[in-house]
């Protein structure tokens, strides 16, 4: 199986990320939110999509 470096080396950095925090998903969300307050970019947050209808 093909392996793609660039795939590879996200993985890497999002498990050194991930291990800093102790693999702890509150803590890594609470890291990124405050990293992201810092941006001089707008956030954008769309609302959640409702789920089709399937015709029965």
């Amino acid at each position: 199986m093909f392996k793609d470096p660039i795939v590879e080396e996200v993985r890497a950095a999002r498990q050194r990320h991930s291990a800093r925090f102790n693999h702890d998903l509150k803590t890594i969300v609470a890291d990124l939110k405050k990293k992201q307050a810092h941006l001089d970019r707008p956030v954008v947050s769309l609302a959640p999509k409702r789920p089709l209808r399937v015709a029965s």
